[in-house]
């Protein structure tokens, strides 16, 4: 979809499609890279997440925050095959940043200003897996650097064998990898792999997710940086499982300490 089209229909446009569509940014909009981010972005605080390099691996990724500086002075950050390693930081709160990031007035298009929305910097390296899940918000992801592949099929519940709600785990499937299904072991899932879209996102492209729908990414390429943004939308009525499930790791996520995205406070 051409980025015209998408200001067109508009976000809301898109949430009542309730399918995924890849728009591709015109050539006058330039989003910094890793160097321009970095120089402009140094001292903020963002939240290094480090996993075992496992897509099986079934914990929690272990959190600390650090300052961006130090992701890119450390070089096991940056490369590690045994470990992944990413950071993130919700930059909502300051609309300059935000814009000067992905190089379009984001607030005018998205109106991220919501206490529940967020504006999220997503810095990793080649081969960090993100495991199937879904979100309880309508997504938009913006690629500024580096490739990175999505694996993205339709709601639902039971198809996926959810781990447990109880635990807070209940947007996450048992089947972690949709590239690699054991469908004697999970056969439900079979309709849903023949409805699954495939493929890779590249700079100057911004991905539209719809809530509910469930996906998994790869980075391709030495750095992927991306911005994406979440955005409520009252389709989350309508799917009961994902409301549940909202609910409650909200509340899991405060009592256990578990990082939730809230707002970083910029200090360029």
């Amino acid at each position: 979809m051409s980025f015209d089209a998408f200001t067109a229909v508009g976000p809301r446009g898109l949430y009542k499609a309730d399918r995924p569509v890849v728009i591709k940014l015109p050539s006058s909009v330039q989003g910094l890279g890793r160097d321009e981010v970095v120089a402009r972005l140094a001292e903020m605080t963002v939240t290094l997440f480090t996993e075992p390099g496992d897509k099986n691996h079934p914990g929690r990724w272990e959190t600390r925050d650090i300052r961006l500086r130090e992701f890119f002075a450390d070089g096991r950050h940056l490369g590690s095959a045994d470990t992944w390693h990413r950071v993130v930081s919700n930059i909502r709160s300051s609309p300059a940043d935000v814009n000067a990031v992905i190089g379009f007035d984001a607030e005018e298009l998205f109106g991220y200003g919501n206490s529940l929305y967020a504006a999220n910097l997503w810095i990793s390296h080649r081969g960090v897996f993100t495991k199937n899940h879904f979100d309880e918000f309508e997504n938009f992801n913006i690629a500024l650097e580096g490739r990175k592949r999505f694996i993205v099929a339709p709601p639902g519940v039971r198809a996926y064998y959810p781990r447990s709600v109880l635990r807070g785990f209940g947007d996450k499937s048992r089947v972690v990898d949709l590239d690699d299904v054991d469908l004697e072991r999970y056969p439900r899932l079979a309709a849903r792999l023949a409805q699954r879209r495939d493929f890779v996102l590249e700079p100057g492209h911004m991905l539209y997710l719809p809530l509910g729908w469930w996906h998994q990414a790869e980075s391709l390429d030495d750095i992927n940086i991306n911005v994406n943004f979440w955005l409520k939308s009252k389709k989350i009525l309508h799917r009961p499982h994902v409301l549940g499930v909202a609910l409650y790791t909200y509340a899991y996520r405060r009592l256990k300490g578990v990082y939730s995205y809230q707002p970083t406070e910029v200090n360029s």
